[in-house]
């Protein structure tokens, strides 16, 4: 018999088969290495996820010849171009050409060679950039969007409306997940393209060594953002694949946010900066406010574990081991 949830968010799908192929697309990435992870911690033998310089995922031809001669009988596809708000604003055409055609053709491809269990990953950017806090996935489309991001936001849209309508016209079980602001092992700590948590972490660690006095960020530090650690994220999807199949996104988030300000304030107090922490009000704010509603992702039994604290001490680790090839661009690139 369904659960209450089942019955309300779609019927609870059968567990995945351990053995199955499983494509994870944008595997050398912040989601996808750790979907890797956890989903080889889980016990499936058989995860694939060839980098960029074996498959450009923007290359439809290379996408569809890679479906047809591996044969994924699962796919995650969690391969983007991504950044913070100073290369969403700066890049706007290569964020929304690059992410349409690797979702196109990733879509594409699974659809032609019967994939049939696939989750999309879209991002909480698809919101109105003054939707109702706490933001419910039927805020969708009901306002303008935050126009620093807005052209990656049109391409998550796209994807998601995409996987909807191969559920309408050819009865596939397919999914999507809308996570809020990622942080973790392997995100990206580039100078001008990273998101804020890793911007912050590299920011305050870089004026620890060097002894800086004064550290200034982007912005007022007013608006208020929600941080999930990208193992979390990973759970999240496993659960979301085996317990869930309706037409709608889910987000994914913790349910609780902070201040910028406040964020700064504990990076700054992880990494053991003692400076002074100042603001740079010229500088965009961005959406003033992104709380995701999880009433959905939490009724299907999934919660997040991973304290910020901690996490943000996990990250910075992970920085600090990796320096050399910390900066790169687009942690979940093609």
């Amino acid at each position: 018999m369904s659960s209450p949830a089942s019955a309300r968010y779609g019927d609870v799908h059968r567990p995945l088969d351990r053995s199955a192929r499983v494509f994870v697309a944008g595997s050398r990435g912040l989601v996808g290495s750790a979907m890797c992870r956890h989903l080889e911690r889980e016990g499936f033998t058989d995860v694939v996820g060839p980098g960029s310089a074996q498959l450009d995922l923007r290359e439809r031809r290379a996408v569809l010849a890679w479906f047809a001669a591996t044969r994924p009988d699962v796919v995650v596809l969690a391969a983007a171009r991504v950044g913070g708000i100073r290369a969403n604003a700066t890049r706007p055409a290569e964020f929304l050409s690059d992410n349409l055609r690797i979702q196109v053709n990733v879509l594409d491809a699974a659809l032609e060679h019967g994939v049939e269990r696939l989750l999309f990953l879209g991002s909480s950017c698809i919101y109105p950039k003054f939707a109702e806090q706490p933001i419910r996935e039927e805020a969708l489309l009901t306002g303008a969007l935050e126009p620093t991001n807005d052209a990656y936001a049109i391409a998550k849209i796209a994807g998601l409306l995409q996987v909807q309508a191969v559920r309408r016209q050819h009865g596939l079980p397919w999914i999507s997940a809308m996570p809020t602001n990622l942080y973790g092992p392997g995100d990206n700590f580039h100078p001008e393209h990273s998101h804020v948590l890793p911007s912050l972490i590299r920011r305050f660690h870089e004026a620890r060594t060097s002894g800086a006095r004064r550290v200034v960020n982007w912005g007022t530090g007013t608006p208020r953002r929600e941080f999930l650690h990208v193992d979390d994220l990973a759970r999240a999807c496993l659960h979301l694949l085996e317990h869930y199949d309706a037409d709608g996104p889910v987000n994914v988030g913790t349910g609780t946010d902070m201040t910028i300000r406040e964020a700064a304030e504990l990076v700054a107090e992880v990494v053991g900066y003692q400076g002074t922490i100042e603001w740079d009000a010229d500088q965009p704010d961005g959406t003033p406010r992104k709380l995701l509603d999880v009433s959905r992702i939490t009724a299907l039994g999934w919660s997040p574990r991973i304290a910020l604290r901690e996490g943000i001490a996990e990250a910075h680790a992970w920085y600090v081991e990796h320096q050399a090839s910390g900066a790169r661009e687009g942690t979940s690139s093609p």
